[in-house]
């Protein structure tokens, strides 16, 4: 008898716990779908009885988007008259006319900001500092420059009627052109520097930028180059096969370049290198900055990790997330991050954690001192989890005050706009000076248009005096804080004098802008830049450069 109960016992204890089993691993199915359950309860609730009609795609579209914004900022739901821009995106490819704009806030409407060389705004005669009034019969002053940028957007082959304030003309001008497919440039500009040295601008991984990038390289090595620097400032990313791409025409065939880590076995991947490459022994430099991310890092990142590049500029972002779309019902989309990417060394360069958070949801950076030591094919030490850490960086340039305030005045661009109206030409970009004459001439036009702008120091000491006065030190300060104020007193004057070199170079870019568009923009640039002179000072000096990716003994 109490054999035959213990038997019984002993499988009931087995059946239970096997059923508890089975239910704890079904709970995060049970979890999702009583939640969800709930949501969809809640909003037919809402719909019922809150006291205002409630419009179904915006509500939900709110929800949506907090949702998302607790995983991370890549994780983005997309609608269907949103998923142009998510094609945008990965292509690079829109319809519409071609143009930058900006909001000018003086003139209270849009202004063409720099339309691209064989695109309809440039075809159609569209001109840097031209004014928006109206498109298509309806005005546009006052709405910002986001909703004129969708009325601009359409169909390829539909036709806009532009009327445009031209500075120096007295009457409106009208405008007909037709929208194109707009494939912007991955490759803005590229072109040999010091006789023997390949310089490229790589904005963007698109679709097909790597062939561009290909082409590009065979005909500069046939033009003589000898050494290749690769710019990827500011560049934000982009496709992760381009990247690889891009690696492999400078490293051999075979090489493992990224590996992916996420939840699915989908998601976890080795991507190699597949082709022949162009050049793998020649010196090879590539600029990053703070503004280099995503696939942008796969490139300079593996390039460090084999040895193959000396990186120069500055820490990049610390994008180490990798993105896919997933298509949803009625053309709508979600681009969600399925998973991490890791570079040659091992090394992932995530630089934020998303999954743990301040009390107040708020994401840090991974301290520098809970990073990881990793190794290059040489054996350089190379660290995880904060971006790609350059192996030269110059002191970086700082935009001050100043200049700040001289760029979100519009007071450069109104300058180089009129400008233009009184020089019909002007000195190669290579060459182009601004003089000191006009400089002379901007200072009086500044004073003109009345520019002012408070100093961050200035706005520091301020509120630095009302809690002197709270805590009752004035008096004992007084003295200390009147000799700052002395010291610290808007001189415009004194600070145009001061910063005149900085001030002379942003205006001669607008101005060189304005006669040889983007492509004379970059030349301009080039001339003055801290990075480029680092990497010729670099390639002077082989030496160092083959010692800077040998392992320190």
């Amino acid at each position: 008898m109490k054999k035959s109960r213990i038997a019984l016992i002993v499988p009931l204890f087995i059946i239970t716990a096997l059923c508890f089993s089975a239910f704890k691993g079904d709970n995060h199915n049970f979890q999702l779908s009583k939640q969800l359950n709930i949501f969809n309860t809640l909003i037919k609730e809402l719909d019922l009885y809150y006291v205002d009609t409630i419009m179904p795609e915006k509500t939900i579209k709110t929800g949506i988007d907090a949702m998302l914004t607790k995983l991370d900022p890549y994780t983005t739901y997309y609608t269907e008259e949103g998923s142009q821009e998510l094609k945008m995106m990965i292509t690079g490819k829109y319809a519409g006319i071609g143009s930058l704009i900006r909001f000018h806030e003086k003139k209270n409407t849009t202004a063409i900001a720099e339309p691209y060389d064989n695109m309809p705004a440039a075809k159609a005669g569209l001109q840097i500092g031209d004014l928006i009034q109206s498109i298509n019969g309806v005005s546009v002053i006052g709405m910002s420059s986001d909703s004129v940028s969708n009325m601009l957007r359409g169909e390829a082959g539909t036709k806009l009627t532009i009327v445009v304030e031209r500075p120096g003309k007295k009457e409106h001008i009208t405008i007909k052109l037709e929208r194109e497919s707009i494939a912007l440039p991955s490759i803005p500009y590229y072109g040999m520097m010091r006789d023997s040295i390949a310089y490229l601008q790589l904005e963007s991984f698109t679709e097909g930028c790597s062939k561009e990038m290909r082409r590009a390289l065979i005909e500069m090595k046939n033009k003589g180059a000898h050494a290749y620097i690769i710019d990827l400032r500011s560049n934000g990313g982009g496709s992760l096969q381009e990247a690889i791409e891009i690696v492999n025409l400078f490293v051999p065939r075979g090489l493992n370049i990224v590996e992916t880590k996420g939840k699915t076995k989908r998601s976890n991947q080795i991507y190699k290198t597949t082709r022949e490459p162009i050049d793998t022994v020649s010196p090879l430099i590539v600029l990053v900055d703070g503004h280099t991310a995503s696939a942008a890092e796969i490139v300079s990142g593996s390039l460090q990790d084999l040895d193959r590049a000396v990186i120069i500029g500055s820490r990049t972002y610390g994008k180490g997330l990798v993105q896919v779309t997933r298509e949803l019902p009625y053309n709508s989309y979600l681009k969600v991050t399925t998973s991490k990417y890791y570079i040659p060394s091992g090394r992932c360069i995530q630089a934020i954690d998303y999954s743990h958070r301040n009390e107040d949801g708020s994401a840090t950076r991974i301290p520098d001192s809970l990073t990881n030591v990793f190794h290059t094919a040489a054996g350089r030490e190379v660290r995880d989890g904060g971006g790609i850490s350059p192996d030269i960086e110059p002191k970086e340039e700082k935009l001050t005050t100043l200049l700040f305030n001289l760029i979100q005045d519009m007071a450069i661009f109104d300058f180089a706009t009129d400008y233009k109206l009184s020089h019909a030409t002007i000195a190669p970009a290579e060459t182009f000076e601004l003089s000191d004459e006009e400089y002379n001439k901007f200072k009086e036009y500044l004073k003109a248009t009345g520019f002012s702008y408070d100093k961050e120091s200035y706005k520091v000491l301020k509120k630095l005096k009302k809690t002197l006065e709270m805590e009752g030190y004035a008096e004992a300060t007084k003295a200390e804080v009147e000799k700052m104020e002395q010291t610290l007193q808007h001189n415009l004057d004194h600070d145009l004098n001061y910063f005149a070199k900085d001030v002379k170079r942003l205006i001669s870019d607008e101005i060189i802008k304005r006669y040889y568009s983007q492509k004379g923009g970059i030349i301009f640039s080039l001339r003055d830049d801290t990075d480029i002179a680092e990497s010729f000072k670099l390639l002077d000096d082989i030496a160092r450069y083959r010692n800077i990716l040998s392992a320190k003994k």
